[in-house]
């Protein structure tokens, strides 16, 4: 178990701010969308093309009690995409866990330091000009964990 610091929760040598989404990998996005919002009353906060990673995405936003939780729904936006070789592979549903980093550069040296692998070498754009890179899910018990920069 981490140590509390002044900005958050030190996970392994990392300062987590906050859980910042939940991502769903779904083969239909405005399907998805329609359910997340009309079904659970969630509202969209940003919907993107991400060309970098061949993915369309939209976050939900849920805040009825001042406590805001996001989900991204991933879609992919061709045939090559990591989402959409995910959904071949395991079909629809949790594809990773994002946590919010003050500074994904440093949270990586810090995990590949003590031996972790990152999938990127270098940071990528993430969604609403974030900056993320993840965690190789070998390396984190099985699931995929997405570092989060806010932008």
């Amino acid at each position: 178990m981490g140590e509390e610091t002044a900005t958050g929760t030190t996970l392994d040598g990392i300062d987590v701010l906050t859980v910042d989404h939940v991502g769903i990998a779904v083969p239909d996005l405005d399907a998805a969308i329609a359910f997340y919002t009309g079904v659970l009353a969630g509202v969209i906060e940003h919907r993107e093309h991400n060309a970098d990673q061949q993915i369309d995405e939209a976050m939900i936003v849920f805040d009825r009690s001042g406590a805001a939780a996001r989900i991204q729904l991933i879609a992919p936006a061709g045939p090559d995409s990591t989402i959409a070789k995910f959904l071949d592979r395991s079909g629809p549903g949790l594809q990773q866990l994002a946590v919010r980093v003050p500074d994904v550069r440093v949270a990586a040296d810090r995990l590949r330091a003590k031996g972790l692998r990152l999938l990127y070498d270098e940071p990528r754009r993430g969604t609403a000009g974030s900056v993320i890179n993840f965690v190789h899910p070998k390396d984190a018990g099985g699931v995929l964990i997405e570092l989060v920069q806010a932008p």
